[in-house]
């Protein structure tokens, strides 16, 4: 099944709280190339921010990524004023827009909105109806007169009419709703969070009998992967749960078995790291071993924006120690690894709430006082050891929060690999590095308490150096996780 590109995304929480957050997310996606953003549409949720309105301030702050509702909650938008808003939508952003349908869960919720209850055979029913309305209105021609059991037209006129022809992707998981999407769909939208690999290989199946009954080739059925999982330098037990490299083997195998044609990633929780990885890693790797296979030639990513490249800490001039195999690993050798990786969360997390907490002073909602203070409880900060992984430089002080094990752990290292004696002596470098950023931070934020203008100096530092230790800490994942674990250190 090769008639659709390989399209990759990102699948985001709209929280209204995180707002900022997310617009810093969706613009990263749209500068790292990615192909689409999807975002989940839950009416009913108060958290939540509405959708449409949502997707068309995306659609306003990026230049080429599709938007995509991953899905629409059905019973909640009437396909009709749908059709209106998605063509409306798709022409605004230059013809950008993919429709995710689904049939409708959470029927209390529902309810409680005004909806209509619906069984499930009554909401399959629905669905299908409203893809009639939909391609409807999108078809120049007379007024429209359409006389189902859930959604009825009376004389509609047509218009206006999208940009490109929008795809209608289903949201299908059981047997219905899967052969529905054989018959109707333009597009596939099953979630690993819900069908995992085998489950996803069987609706596929029945999918494509769908299709074939109804005088469709299978192929022409857009299939994208909803998926989540976890970057770690070492292989974990589940799917999607490892370095880059796992990720992009397993997704490839999707491809050819079941016939993918696009994964759209739920980041983690440091959801910055996460998308670069995917954009800049998987996704290529992906692309790669998908045209090597078909004996197509091996295809250039897009890249409508260079990112600048962070020349602070000479990314191109890292060494790497050699590496033992993970799967001579035990489990409890592969957890200690791990351990890393969670230590640099509880910083990423920090480092969420400084961004955050910037965005709230930028819109008059906190004091710059504020500001500076969460900037200097920062752990990474207080910290001034080595960022929370091993200590590099003996002479320095450290904090109450530095155990005995800590101090003793990076000789412990050293003494049992000395292979590792470049990548420390880079680390050291690095850190230096990071001390001066959050040093100038801090200036930025002395000149804020005079000068409001200079929020946006303080929002240009604190993002670069999110950016830094971002790479930082990935650098120290990738040659620290695996001899953490091989040497069995706890820390």
């Amino acid at each position: 099944m090769d008639m659709h590109d390989l399209w990759f995304g990102a699948f985001l929480s709209p929280e209204a709280e995180g707002r900022e957050r997310l617009l810093r997310h969706v613009t990263l996606a749209d500068r790292l190339g990615l192909d689409l953003v999807g975002v989940q549409d839950h009416p009913y949720q108060a958290g939540f921010l509405d959708t449409w309105t949502l997707l068309s301030v995306i659609a306003a702050r990026t230049e080429r990524i599709r938007l995509v509702p991953d899905v629409v909650n059905l019973p909640l938008r009437p396909p009709a004023v749908l059709a209106r808003a998605a063509a409306s939508l798709d022409l605004l952003s230059g013809g950008r827009v993919e429709l995710g349908l689904g049939a409708g869960a959470f029927w209390d919720a529902i309810a409680a909105m005004g909806g209509r209850r619906l069984s499930p055979g009554e909401s399959i029913e629905a669905l299908a109806e409203a893809v009639t309305v939909l391609r409807a209105l999108w078809t120049p021609g007379d007024p429209v007169v359409f006389e189902g059991n859930h959604h009825r037209l009376a004389g509609a006129a047509p218009g206006p009419f999208p940009a490109h022809p929008i795809g209608i992707w289903i949201g299908a998981i059981k047997r219905r709703m899967l052969e529905l999407t054989g018959r109707m769909g333009d597009g596939w939208l099953p979630s690993s969070f819900y069908s995992p690999p085998g489950a996803v290989a069987r609706q596929a199946k029945v999918l494509d009998a769908a299709a074939e009954d109804a005088g469709r080739d299978p192929a022409c059925i857009r299939r994208i992967y909803n998926v989540g999982g976890t970057f770690s330098p070492l292989p974990g037990r589940g799917f999607l749960d490892g370095p880059a490299a796992l990720w992009a083997e397993q997704l490839t195998e999707l491809v050819f078995e079941v016939g993918m044609t696009g994964f759209v990633l739920a980041p983690g929780e440091d959801a910055e790291r996460d998308l670069r990885t995917f954009a800049e890693e998987v996704a290529p790797a992906v692309r790669e071993a998908v045209a090597k296979e078909r004996g197509e030639p091996e295809p250039v990513a897009e890249r409508p924006v260079t990112l600048t490249p962070l020349d602070d800490l000479d990314e191109t001039g890292r060494p790497h120690a050699p590496k033992q195999d993970p799967a001579a690993l035990t489990p409890e050798q592969l957890r200690l690894g791990r351990h890393l990786v969670q230590v640099h969360d509880g910083y990423r997390q920090e480092l969420r709430q400084v961004q955050d907490a910037v965005e709230q002073v930028a819109a008059g909602h906190a004091d710059t006082g504020a500001l500076r203070s969460a900037i200097n409880r920062l752990s990474v900060r207080q910290n001034h050891w080595t960022l929370g992984t091993f200590c590099a430089t003996f002479n320095r002080l450290l904090t109450v929060h530095h155990t005995i094990e800590d101090e003793s752990m990076f000789p412990a290292v050293l003494e049992r690999d000395s292979t590792l004696a470049p990548v420390v002596k880079k680390l050291e470098q690095e850190h230096e590095v990071i001390a001066e950023l959050l040093d100038r931070l801090d200036a930025a934020c002395v000149a804020l308490l005079a000068d409001q203008a200079a929020i946006e100096q303080v929002r240009a530092e604190v993002d670069r150096l999110v950016r830094v230790l971002s790479s930082h800490f990935a650098y120290e994942e990738e040659e620290l996780v695996e001899p953490i674990a091989r040497l069995g250190i706890r820390i």
